[in-house]
């Protein structure tokens, strides 16, 4: 076994696991289609990993050293009964699951989205059975506390497991009442990739990317819904001027500042062609409706020739189908283009106290802030968003504004 030193000291395990386990217990339930089965094979392969690697040492590939161990004892547990002799077929001799992957996850998808559980514990425990998420990439998702989320993962398994809820695709009939959470999942993925919590990694392209093809795989299976479209266009759209969004020192550049024509013009005209498909379908959508934001934005030549106007009304009718603190902040800032950064304020300020812990409210609120005039206050407003991100290239930005005051 290659090692990467000496035995390791308990944190350094505890972070191993953290970031490996949740991405593991997804990789079993798709073997074997129990969680509660999943859950007692991962946490019998971490016993074995503690014992072996505080012997030997962490291996070079310590994700593939787990995933390995636990596949060879849900083989096990699959020899020892019966009623899974199907599933060995689909067992190749190095002990590899051969399922069709995009189909695999989005069955996991929708056993996980079962409209027994509560419609946020669908969405987390989607978020790490399938995709890997540590309960902070969550937490931070939800703009919410590490222990709330944890607490709420558990009790979704404990309810899938004492529910006995099969692991299977749901009928045509059930597949609407589970899609928004599928899609819920695909859109907290995809802004988790786009712009990461992750300290090393403020932009996780390989998430992103991988986000967009599984909602292209929704969009495929179910074609006469007109969201999956309409998600997937706002995935595009974002990637489509991803190459501008960062610096040669890897600062973050933001929209108003970006360079246009390193746009990819294609992608855009792609996702637009798809954002007209979905809008033919006559079902209007939160999703087709950023997507058409979105739009406004790439089909800009400046910052300045926006159709801010249009901008308003899209939030105005976003706010209509879901009222959430977020949609009225990022109104704000579109606001802030036509009514100045005073009627913008207002609304900002209108937002304290729902969602103090998002670094995004702090931050656009200190620019405000400088705008009308108050410098002391914004600086205190910068540091406080400086506080709530990991995000480097964030950091990098806030950093330098609290520099420049």
């Amino acid at each position: 076994m290659a090692k990467t030193g000496a035995a390791p000291a308990d944190d350094v395990l505890a972070r191993v696991f953290r970031d490996e386990a949740a991405r593991l217990t997804g990789s079993v339930v798709r073997l074997i289609g129990d969680f509660g089965v999943a859950e007692e094979i991962v946490g019998d392969t971490l016993v074995i990993a503690i014992e072996r690697w505080r012997r030997d040492g962490i291996p070079a590939r310590p994700g593939a050293w787990l995933t390995t161990t636990a596949k060879r004892r849900a083989i096990d547990r699959l020899r020892r009964d019966a009623t899974y002799a199907r599933k060995l077929a689909d067992i190749d001799r190095d002990g590899e699951s051969v399922p069709d992957e995009g189909d695999d996850r989005l069955r996991l998808m929708f056993t996980c989205c079962h409209p027994a559980l509560a419609a946020n514990a669908r969405v987390a425990l989607t978020l790490q059975a399938v995709l890997g998420f540590t309960t902070s990439d969550i937490a931070n998702s939800f703009v919410a506390s590490e222990a709330a989320i944890a607490q709420r993962l558990s009790r979704a398994r404990r309810k899938i497991t004492e529910a006995r809820i099969a692991y299977r695709m749901p009928a045509d009939d059930e597949l609407p009442e589970r899609l928004a959470s599928v899609l819920a999942v695909l859109y907290l993925a995809f802004n988790e990739g786009y712009m990461s919590s992750r300290p090393a990694a403020p932009f996780r392209r390989d998430l992103a990317e991988d986000a967009a093809w599984l909602a292209e795989e929704l969009a495929s299976l179910m074609p006469r819904e007109a969201e999956p479209l309409g998600l997937l266009a706002l995935m595009r759209l974002n990637l489509a001027r991803s190459s501008a969004r960062f610096d040669a020192a890897g600062r973050i550049v933001l929209l108003r500042d970006q360079e246009r024509s390193r746009w990819d013009r294609r992608a855009i005209s792609s996702a637009i062609a798809l954002l007209e498909r979905a809008g033919a379908m006559g079902r209007p959508g939160p999703y087709q409706v950023q997507a058409a934001i979105a739009a406004c934005h790439a089909e800009a030549e400046t910052w300045d020739l926006t159709d801010w106007v249009q901008v308003v009304l899209l939030y105005d009718v976003l706010m209509s189908m879901t009222p959430t603190p977020i949609v009225r902040l990022n109104r704000a800032i579109a606001l802030r283009e036509i009514a100045g950064p005073e009627a913008a304020l207002a609304e900002v300020e209108a937002l304290a106290g729902e969602i103090d812990g998002y670094h995004l409210f702090h931050a656009t609120r200190a620019e405000l802030l400088r705008e009308t005039g108050d410098p002391e206050t914004a600086r205190l407003a910068e540091a406080a968003a400086l506080d709530l991100t990991r995000n480097e290239a964030e950091r990098s930005l806030l950093e330098g504004r609290l520099l420049s005051m």
